[in-house]
């Protein structure tokens, strides 16, 4: 488990991470969202040991990683935008020399032999890292992460420069991997962090703005008492037995698609839901519907909004 209380840092007069909190939980993907200058890279910077908090504190499996860095470090694998690797070793080599400085104790030749097999790369295990190609460095650096079967996995762009068949294996990974580790993994791709995530944290300008998971985000940033419903009948009498409609504010008559097919823009009293009424009365007179849709946002256009300055509070308070 990771949990983040209270953090913040400044450089002088600048804070780049200002009373932020969250927790990831055991088993858990959290993907970590923010522009550029949002203070994500310091925030990873914070939970990895690399540089220390102003205020706050980073608990790695509860382990204070300012008061007790070697021992939270030893729960944590990370693999940074760049992985650091040691070109002119072969992966064996590589692997072996980790091993020995993250000091080890599980049965060598075993425990590398398991990785390799978890990360594909046991076919390059002779090969020298700088003739592998960018995919096959990458895995080598999410293998060193492995090493001592770390509680913790903090990734950062891990897919970033791949093409779409490795990016799409490094996904598969990851999400095999969140089976048995706690993980965070920072990425501008938003479309990854949709595909991998279990829960998203969102930071702006040094806050938490968002908490929580992408359906539940929707939800929230969504005008769920406004519908787009396409209907085949009489448009003078889809309108107004749409307009009848307990809870029902406004209807706006939209695109003509051909004999009496019209779209409907139906604007309901916020915190309603008259999707069930709708269907029922429709049908009671014979009017398909050919579609209906709420104003469901992407994600894309959560983390726009949100980074705009709109900030979403969960029930559980984490951010």
């Amino acid at each position: 488990m990771i949990e983040v209380q209270n953090l913040s840092k400044h450089y002088g007069d600048k804070r780049a991470v200002d009373n932020i909190s969250f927790r990831a939980e055991d088993g858990e993907i959290l993907g970590f969202l923010g522009p550029n200058g949002a203070g994500k890279s310091t925030t990873m910077n914070i939970l990895t040991g690399y540089i220390s908090a102003t205020d706050g504190r980073a608990l790695i499996d509860g382990i204070d990683i300012l008061e007790e860095p070697i021992k939270a470090k030893q729960k944590i694998g990370y693999l940074p935008e760049l992985p650091p690797l040691y070109l002119d070793m072969t992966v064996k080599e590589y692997l072996k020399f980790v091993y020995d400085i993250k000091k080890c104790k599980l049965p060598r030749n075993t425990h590398l032999k398991d990785i390799c097999s978890l990360v594909k790369i046991e076919h390059v295990y002779d090969r020298v890292i700088k003739n592998l190609s960018k995919g096959y460095k990458q895995r080598v650096g999410l293998a060193q992460a492995l090493v001592g079967n770390p509680n913790v996995l903090i990734l950062d762009e891990p897919t970033v420069g791949l093409d779409p068949k490795q990016i799409i294996e490094i996904r598969t990974l990851i999400k095999k991997l969140g089976r048995n580790h706690t993980v965070i993994l920072s990425s501008h791709i938003l479309s990854e962090v949709q595909a991998v995530c279990d829960k998203i944290v969102v930071i702006s300008e040094g806050k938490i703005v968002a908490n929580d998971t992408e359906d539940n985000l929707s939800k929230r940033l969504s005008a769920d008492h406004k519908l787009s419903v396409r209907i085949d009948g009489s448009k003078e009498k889809v309108a107004a037995m749409l307009e009848s409609i307990r809870d029902v504010e406004s209807v706006n008559i939209g695109a003509h698609h051909g004999n009496n097919v019209y779209d409907y823009k139906v604007e309901s009293r916020e915190g309603s839901d008259i999707r069930r009424e709708l269907f029922s009365r429709c049908a009671d007179r014979g009017f398909p519907i050919l579609e209906m849709r709420s104003s469901e946002l992407s994600l894309e256009d959560i983390f726009l909004k949100l980074t705009m300055g709109e900030s979403i509070e969960t029930d559980g308070g984490d951010n």
